[in-house]
């Protein structure tokens, strides 16, 4: 449609055969153990670390670009749940309305999963695992968090330090509170 315009940041290199989902790291669904939190956080961390600009740059076009914006990734938690949870730091949301909002993706996972499964790009790395495994989980988002609090003082002391300005910042406000 020419009315829409597909803006594509990548958060991480291709990594599984078909997908982006390497099932020979320890992503976050992947061996489950006292450490999860850890690993999920730094898997999440990750995007930050590794690709800065995709992640300052959709916040941008979420902040100036007209019209509507949709987040999305394979399932819309991970990737999305990261970026949405900046975009609502920004936007002064509070940390327990962010979490809530990553949950909910859950609420919904069975059909997002039956939807990637019915294409053979994904089918294989999710039928690897039980659905279950896919599910966000609130811990996850809350260390995530805390990592950001803990090193930079917050979302949004790591976003300046990654260019990010108070023009940024304005208009990202105004377009998701006003």
């Amino acid at each position: 449609m020419p009315e829409v315009t597909v803006h594509h940041h990548t958060l991480f290199a291709e990594g599984g055969r078909h997908t982006d989902v390497d099932a020979d790291r320890a992503l976050p669904w992947q061996e489950r153990d006292a450490d999860d939190d850890l690993r999920v956080t730094g898997f999440y961390y990750g995007y930050l670390r590794e690709r800065p600009d995709s992640v300052v740059s959709a916040l941008r076009v979420m902040a100036l670009d007209d019209g509507a914006a949709i987040v999305h990734c394979a399932a819309g938690k991970d990737r999305t749940g990261v970026l949405c949870a900046l975009a609502l730091s920004v936007a002064g949301a509070t940390r327990e309305a962010i979490v809530e909002d990553y949950v909910a993706t859950g609420e919904r996972l069975e059909r997002v999963l039956a939807r990637l499964r019915a294409s053979a790009t994904y089918r294989d790395d999710l039928d690897s695992r039980p659905a279950d495994d896919h599910r966000p989980r609130a811990r996850y988002i809350e260390q995530f968090l805390g990592v950001l609090d803990d090193r930079f003082g917050g979302p949004l002391p790591w976003l300046e330090a990654n260019g990010w300005t108070e023009a940024d910042n304005a208009a990202l406000r105004s377009r998701l509170r006003d």
